[in-house]
């Protein structure tokens, strides 16, 4: 790899920046400003250059110029993961693909809508909406979280219970890889099977393979608008306990979550959503069906039959909303915490077996007696997808070591219970040490040789997900 201080790097302006129709930018404020994502505690490097690329011929110029002089390059679009997936290197070009935001074509008779990779979920869902269409991926973030990212990391989110993640709806990639080629990946049509599921392999890949520089993705018809009920019990267990229950009676919900005591008392302090601070935890579900009214009421039983100590029903759209924002405030309400108590957040994303939900949440809590350390669980527990926040001081290193053994120990706990270290949220370098725990020897060594076969001089996001294996 080029070092930090070589021609080819100290000369990117000139070099590479000729050949640009977006801009480039050496200024280390700017560089220091988009180093990141929002991940709280991962390794950050310095940069040497930041490319905004508006173009596919943008991308093209920059792998060209990072591969031939054999300098890293970290791909960005929002910035809003949480595993320090674009997080800069030493001497790295950051790619942005944040202003390549277009929706390209929205193809009604085919139930397509091709885009670039930095347009927010939000803004797709709302460009689809007139069209009678919608794009179901929907994660806790929507409002800022680029497709290109969701791509990258095969995001989930709230909905996946019914609708599944990010890959089910990728139909084609257009990828720039890391010699500069550009190439079409996956099939526009309901079905192909021609070749490898390359579409697939590049879904979740987290930048190391290729750029994304235009999706096609399966939508879907427009539903009727939801219905929620919010169900209070004493405590996370009983919680946990419902969701098994009530999922195992074939339900299909488009949304069931649940937050602990402590993250409920995060939020009203954040916010006024009327959350009871008396209770152990609260599940939130949600129904977009058109047997919306009954389906609350069932879930309604099951919660009742399994303790919960009220049910509260939002039988019109706007209250229903109000109750997955209560929800959705669940991170910003940590980050706040996080900031106000030592600046320190370590967010976890196990995901378990539905039927081992229970366990899991009895476990975390003797992990975080036996550490000390303050964490608090949140969860898409309708997937099992669970996300225990770990809190400490950045400047005490008790508190420090305190809460990376309760972050480590979640991990492991994840394994043992049958489920993975990420359901959603990435490896990026905040999780990479485990990604080769959970992988066998076999699986470990196609990764390495996929990714010496695709990038072999290894400038695409090192350091993140693949490092350790």
């Amino acid at each position: 790899m080029t070092s930090p201080t070589s021609p080819a790097v100290t000369g990117i302006t000139t070099q590479l920046g000729p050949q640009l129709s977006g801009s480039l930018t050496t200024d280390p404020d700017v560089l220091a400003a988009h180093a990141t994502d929002e991940s709280l505690y991962s390794p950050v490097g310095t940069p040497a250059a930041l490319v905004r690329a508006t173009t596919v011929d943008d991308v093209v110029a920059t792998l060209r110029y990072a591969h031939h002089h054999e300098i890293p390059v970290v791909p960005q679009g929002a910035r809003s993961g949480i595993s320090g997936g674009a997080n800069a290197v030493d001497g790295c070009i950051l790619l942005s693909v944040a202003s390549m935001n277009r929706v390209l074509e929205v193809d009604e008779a085919n139930m397509t809508v091709t885009v670039e990779p930095g347009i927010i979920n939000k803004d797709l869902k709302d460009a689809l909406r007139p069209h009678g269409l919608a794009y179901p991926p929907d994660p806790g973030s929507v409002a800022m979280c680029s497709i290109g990212g969701n791509i990258a990391t095969n995001a989930g989110g709230m909905c996946c219970v019914k609708y599944g993640v990010t890959r089910e709806y990728v139909r084609e990639l257009t990828v720039v890889l890391a010699d500069g080629t550009v190439t079409r990946l996956g099939h526009r049509t309901v079905k192909g099977v021609a070749g490898l599921d390359l579409a697939g392999l590049f879904t979740g890949s987290e930048g190391t393979l290729g750029i994304i520089v235009e999706a096609t993705l399966k939508v879907v018809p427009l539903g009727p608008d939801p219905l929620s009920a919010l169900a209070t019990f004493p405590s996370v267990r009983s919680a946990a306990e419902a969701v098994s229950a009530y999922m195992a009676t074939g339900a299909s919900p488009s949304l069931l979550e649940m937050m602990d005591a402590a993250t409920i008392a995060m939020v009203n302090e954040l916010g006024d959503f009327g959350l009871d601070a008396a209770v152990g935890a609260v599940l939130i579900m949600q129904s977009d069906s058109v047997t919306a009214a009954a389906d609350t009421e069932a879930f309604a039983s099951v919660a009742e039959t399994h303790g919960a100590v009220d049910v509260a029903f939002a039988d019109n759209p706007v209250d229903s909303e109000l109750l997955v924002a209560a929800r959705r405030s669940a991170q910003p309400a940590w980050e706040h915490y996080a900031r106000a108590h030592g600046g320190g957040q370590l967010l976890d994303d196990v995901c378990v077996p539905r039927s081992r939900i229970a366990e899991f949440c009895d476990r975390v809590e003797g992990i975080r007696d036996d550490t000390g350390a303050l964490v608090t669980v949140i969860g898409h527990a309708g997937d099992g997808n669970m996300h225990p926040s770990v809190f400490f001081d950045t400047t005490d290193d008790d508190s420090v070591a305190s809460a990376q053994d309760a972050f480590d120990r979640i991990m492991a706990l994840g394994l043992d219970l049958g489920g993975t270290i990420t359901g959603e949220h990435g490896v990026g370098n905040l999780k990479n040490r485990w990604l080769a725990t959970e992988l066998d020897d076999g699986n470990r060594r196609l990764h390495r040789e996929i990714k010496n076969a695709v990038d072999p001089t290894g400038v695409l996001n090192p350091g993140k997900m693949l490092e350790h294996l």
